[in-house]
């Protein structure tokens, strides 16, 4: 009976924690390399660059586009993240915008 009850206990922990575990690596995220040619394009790979034009970081996020997803919680700018940090929440932007919300180099790399 109490092998019975573990197994379940153990099964019940495993299908509440992989949606969550899911969360975090969206199911067609972009690899670390993608992302490097992307901030290569957008700002020679200077992941912590401020130009002053308004767009920050590696991957030149605007500030509300950065808030509007979450990066205000780990940054007051991306220039001011984590190349992790900045890719976390490029993530959820590409998910949401697609490609498109860096137009002219994910379609110079060849991001459809």
């Amino acid at each position: 009976m109490r092998m019975r009850t573990l197994v379940s206990a153990l099964a019940l922990t495993a299908t509440t924690l992989v949606p969550v575990l899911a969360l975090d690596a969206p199911a067609h995220a972009a690899s670390g390399r993608t992302w490097d040619r992307l901030a290569r394009c957008e700002s020679g790979g200077n992941w912590h660059i401020n130009t002053h034009n308004g767009y920050y970081g590696g991957l030149q996020i605007s500030i509300g586009t950065w808030r509007g997803y979450g990066g205000g919680k780990l940054a007051s700018l991306p220039s001011r993240a984590s190349r992790a940090e900045q890719i976390r929440v490029a993530e959820r932007i590409k998910h949401h915008q697609g490609w498109g919300a860096w137009p002219t180099c994910s379609h110079r790399i060849g991001l459809r």
